[in-house]
């Protein structure tokens, strides 16, 4: 073995260290681009994460919207059978104040009339009922067509009621059938 000078030794150490340097910059590049990549993908699942929360909260909303309008739409159908019921029963009570009837009779059928009436405005239902107010087709069905009984009734006014409409909100239920002027 020869012996290397101190000039060749340092020059072997400084390629040494020169190397080492070189490959710590590496190892400390590919480091950086390994945690770059890692940021990038935890970048990404946040986003995906956010996306599929927003998603979901959509979701929730919507099939709280469809509960409530299966709700309200349940609750139209089971009150529907009794507005049918409660014409008969008011158109009764209509007839029986022209006749003789037993007033005993009369108020039993009032308090009928009543209940009808409060578990209607329990659920929001209204009457559609009113003459004298311009005819809309969300509100009405026209079955006939005839001259206003004076000239200061504009057209397409309603002059009688044959039956009542119902409406729940702005829901309608029951289209009122109407006479509207010409």
């Amino acid at each position: 073995m020869s012996k290397k000078s101190k000039k060749e030794e340092l020059e072997d150490v400084s390629e040494e260290t020169v190397d080492q340097t070189e490959q710590i910059e590496s190892e400390e590049s590919g480091e950086m681009l390994q945690i770059q990549a890692l940021e990038q993908e935890v970048a990404t699942l946040k986003d995906s994460l956010l996306r599929k929360a927003a998603e979901l909260e959509n979701v929730r909303k919507r099939v709280q919207r469809e509960r409530v309008a299966l709700y309200e739409e349940a609750k139209v159908s089971a009150l529907e059978d009794f507005l049918v019921v409660n014409d008969d029963l008011l158109r009764t009570l209509d007839a029986s104040a022209k006749m003789d009837v037993d007033a005993n009779f009369l108020d039993g059928l009032k308090l009928v009339a009543n209940k009808f009436s409060e578990i209607f405005s329990k659920n929001n239902i209204e009457t559609i009922d009113a003459i004298d107010v311009p005819f809309d087709v969300n509100l009405h069905d026209a079955l006939l067509r005839q001259p206003a009984p004076n000239d200061e009734t504009p057209s397409n006014t309603v002059l009688q009621i044959l039956e009542r409409g119902y409406k729940m909100g702005n829901k309608t239920i029951s289209h009122a059938k109407v006479i509207v002027s010409e």
